[in-house]
């Protein structure tokens, strides 16, 4: 069979709806949406119910053009990967070129129409989320460093500060805090999954940690954030981004992601190997929980605050 042939049978069914939304990376998206609207929410500027909406509206379509436009460009890599063969490119669903158009367009969509329905400060900084994510962090970082999730992982720390600009016009030490929060807990949670999956990265010559430094310093590496992690997390409940409610919050679930991390700095290969990663496995799937838990917890710190409670008292 020629290479057009070939071609023409890979793409000779009719993408769906649901193919194209998947290059968005949906799963992805939940996050950007949860953390921009926390950010947003959270600002001390009340903002009109509409203009909330399309706000996060346009930052969480930005953040589905960044997915389309990794996905372009890492097409070759996830076709190797067993946990991304099943992506719309590499499965066949999808053309390279028709993502690459649905990024850019979505990308210049997203950009104008949030600095046209809040401020350009905002649409300032979900462009340069866009740049750093893509240009960055996967035409660059990624398969340059195994720094690539440290230094990356700013593109997904960024979208509580877009959402505090959209209603603030500005940046504070409390958007800072929470684009600290997103971007030391990146490094642990991430190689964690490669722990798990390190034999992806070696197949597809992604220079992660475990690849470049192998699993024994991977695990030095995940106790040694975890250790910044939670002590700027619980430092973040006593400034005026935090509070009683978050400080308890904070110390629960670092005391849990602490003793996460020592365990998994504790076993070897051949311990891991019996259990099937099991520790590292939870150790992720904790990591998912802990994020939401602490941005939601902002969330109602920010509530309780607006509705002039304070702690013991209605005002």
């Amino acid at each position: 069979m020629s290479d057009a042939s070939f071609n023409n049978a890979s793409f000779e069914k009719e993408a769906q709806f649901g193919d194209y939304f998947a290059l968005l990376k949906p799963r992805v998206m939940t996050l950007v949406v949860f953390t921009a609207l926390v950010g947003l929410l959270a600002a001390p500027v009340p903002v009109h119910p509409f203009i909330a909406f399309c706000a996060i509206l346009f930052i969480a379509i930005g953040g589905g053009a960044s997915g389309a436009l990794n996905m372009w460009w890492d097409a070759d890599i996830d076709a190797v990967m067993k946990r991304t063969q099943r992506r719309p490119i590499p499965s066949g669903r999808v053309t390279g070129d028709d993502a690459l158009a649905i990024g850019l367009t979505l990308s210049a969509f997203s950009v104008v129409f949030l600095g046209l329905a809040t401020n350009w400060v905002a649409a300032g900084l979900l462009a340069f989320t866009i740049f750093f994510y893509v240009v960055i962090y996967t035409m660059w970082l990624k398969r340059w460093t195994p720094q690539n999730i440290v230094i990356g992982g700013a593109a997904g720390a960024f979208p509580p500060m877009i959402g505090w600009a959209a209603a603030t016009g500005g940046i504070s030490v409390e958007s800072i805090l929470m684009f600290c929060l997103t971007f030391m807990w990146t490094p642990p949670h991430f190689w964690a999954l490669a722990l798990f999956m390190r034999s992806d990265y070696d197949d597809a010559g992604v220079p992660m940690l475990t690849v470049t430094h192998g699993r024994r310093s991977t695990r030095k590496h995940i106790l040694a954030y975890t250790v910044l992690l939670a002590i700027l997390a619980i430092a973040t409940g006593v400034t005026s981004a935090g509070g009683p409610l978050y400080l308890t919050v904070a110390v629960v679930l670092n005391a849990l992601f602490l003793k996460g991390a020592w365990d998994i700095w504790r076993r070897d290969e051949d311990m891991s190997e019996a259990d099937n990663f099991a520790v590292e496995r939870k150790f992720f799937k904790l990591s998912l929980l802990y994020l939401f838990a602490h941005f939601g917890a902002i969330l109602i710190e920010a509530a309780l605050e607006r509705f002039g409670f304070v702690w013991g008292f209605w005002v």
